[in-house]
């Protein structure tokens, strides 16, 4: 064990942020959040403890897709401030100890990019195969639809110049051909001139449409892998110690390929998508065993690559690898109304209002993300216990202005209530009144204080990131126990996810060696028998982390 070795990777053991600068904090009075509000809160974050920073996208933007339709990849949108803005942010940030980074969007841009305005303006325009078109729709096309309540096909006719072109999004946010060599080149320059600002590097949107070449008029001249270990070769020669944090919502054994071979050399980290789905179906049933089974499956990584667990992100709680029975059964518990669901997939909820505010579960949920093999990522309001906005159309239900206080737009902003780019979550129960970072910070039994200490906990606890997981088989369904072994150190992380208190025991391999365990954080007690037999007594829905101290053995 070399902890000198963690900072190196430090990813791997880091505590990410995901937050929408729009929604944060509006420092001017017009109703949009903005770089100088979010340099204010600067503070809340290093507080929090959070290492990371994930910014959604904050480029000009046509705004037809919340910042997901780019106009200019080398900007600040307007209504967020300028350049300068973003520099000083990035400063403070700097000052506190927090990295930043940012979504790399690169699989489409917007109709109104001045590319596509140039490519769809003449069949000759030396734009016109920076996207992907065709006279016909190939049969050997994608099929598959993202939004399948607002498009009926992935190819949009171009009256103009008579072709279709290619959108795996929506119709304004054409495909970028990466197939074509120019296409790659000013990718590079993009990631290129972001990090020389000062980012740590990126999350990268919808990888495997980006690497996608089905629908090209002919292959390209390298395999998109190949490509994409370029790009992160080209990242750390830019920034040794910079990261490529992917999405990649597949199965486990098709998101390994992202990562590269056994040497790594491609991603260096990717959101867990499966770990999550199977998080919401032991959630439902109480039994442990989804996250077990999902464990087992998860592959190998390279030693300095690591996995991106999440509770909740900026999208639709996606349970597309769930079965049909497994998502109905989701469904019923976290989402029985039609408008709390999603394309038939997914729930556009948050977890305080999905587990009707019962503190200790909520509490019980970030636990074991924090206690998975990976780092953790949180996203904007989870640190209060926010609920979504059913009243904001679409996956943007969960995107509703950071509620700061109890006062008029929850601290947001002091426009008029009709002005806010976005509606505040509505009433006492979980509105501002109820639910705001001033009261809780001043409550030391609040969620956000609680998760001060969860931050601080995980963070002091680099065996979660580095060391070797193993379970600790408790007959009960509910535990899920994890043990840790890092050189020297173990740690024990033990949940309860059913409602009742347990008692169960387990034969505990090498408890003689551990000596003296100590409590991290959490309810509960675990006894070690002479025999190596483990006690374990939890509260419903309660949690137990502990350290072994194998110096002291006499205890």
């Amino acid at each position: 064990m070399d902890i000198s070795r963690t900072g190196d990777v430090w990813w791997k053991n880091a505590v990410f942020y995901c937050l929408d600068v729009e929604t944060f904090q509006d420092s001017n009075g017009d109703g949009i959040g903005d770089f100088a509000g979010l340099t204010r809160r600067i503070d809340h974050l290093a507080r929090l403890g959070v290492t990371c920073i994930w910014l959604m996208p904050f480029y000009p933007t046509a705004n037809q897709d919340d910042g997901y339709d780019i106009t200019d990849y080398y900007g600040v949108d307007p209504r967020l401030g300028t350049l300068g803005d973003l520099a000083v942010f990035l400063r403070m940030a700097k000052d506190r100890g927090i990295r930043v980074i940012a979504d790399l969007v690169v699989n489409h841009t917007s109709d109104r990019h001045p590319w596509f305005i140039s490519a769809a303006s003449d069949r000759n325009s030396p734009y016109r195969d920076w996207y992907v078109w065709r006279d016909d729709i190939p049969p050997d096309g994608p099929s598959d639809l993202v939004f399948p309540d607002k498009e009926h096909s992935n190819w949009e006719w171009h009256e103009e110049t008579g072709q279709y072109y290619l959108h795996r999004f929506y119709h304004h946010q054409p495909d970028l051909n990466i197939g074509n060599p120019k296409v790659r080149e000013e990718i590079h320059r993009i990631v290129g001139f972001w990090l020389q600002l000062g980012l740590a590097g990126f999350r990268v949107d919808a990888v495997p449409f980006l690497l996608e070449t089905q629908g090209l008029a002919s292959p390209p001249e390298l395999d998109m892998h190949d490509w994409l270990r370029d790009l992160r070769s080209f990242v750390q020669r830019r920034c040794g110690d910079a990261v490529l944090l992917g999405e990649v919502n597949l199965p486990y054994q098709d998101v390994r390929r992202f990562y590269g071979d056994e040497d790594g050399g491609e991603l260096n980290m990717s959101l867990d998508f499966n770990m999550n789905q199977a998080l919401a179906l032991a959630l439902v049933r109480e039994d442990a065993g989804p996250l077990v089974h999902s464990l087992r499956a998860m592959p190998d990584l390279h030693p300095d690559d690591g996995w991106a667990h999440f509770a909740r992100n900026h999208d639709e709680w996606s349970l597309d690898k769930l079965t049909e029975a497994e998502r109905q059964q989701v469904f019923r518990a976290f989402g029985p109304d039609e408008e709390m669901q999603l394309f038939g997939r997914g729930l556009r909820r948050r977890i305080p209002t999905m587990l009707k505010g019962n503190e200790d579960r909520i509490r019980l949920v970030y636990s074991i993300v924090f206690a998975l093999p990976g780092a953790p990522v949180l996203f904007y309001g989870e640190e209060i216990g926010m609920a979504e906005n059913l009243d904001i159309p679409g996956r943007q239900s969960v995107r509703s202005p950071m509620q700061w206080t109890d006062g008029p737009n929850g601290g947001f902003s002091s426009a008029p209530e009709d002005q806010v780019s976005r509606p505040v979550v509505s009433g006492s129960r979980w509105g501002p009144k109820g639910v705001n970072v001033e009261a809780q910070d001043h409550d030391p039994g609040s969620l956000l204080n609680w998760m001060e200490g969860l931050i601080r906990r995980r963070r002091e606890m680099p065996e979660i990131a580095f060391g070797e997981w193993s379970f600790i088989p408790f007959p009960d369904a509910a535990i899920f126990a994890l043990r840790y072994d890092w050189g020297d150190r173990t740690a024990l992380l033990l949940h309860n996810l059913g409602k009742r208190a347990c008692t169960s025991r387990s034969r505990l391999e090498g408890a003689e060696a551990l000596g003296r365990l100590t409590r991290i954080q959490g309810q509960g007690r675990l006894d070690l028998d002479a025999d190596g037999t483990a006690s374990l007594d939890l509260p419903g829905y309660g949690s137990l982390w502990l350290r072994a101290d194998p110096a002291d053995k006499g205890n």
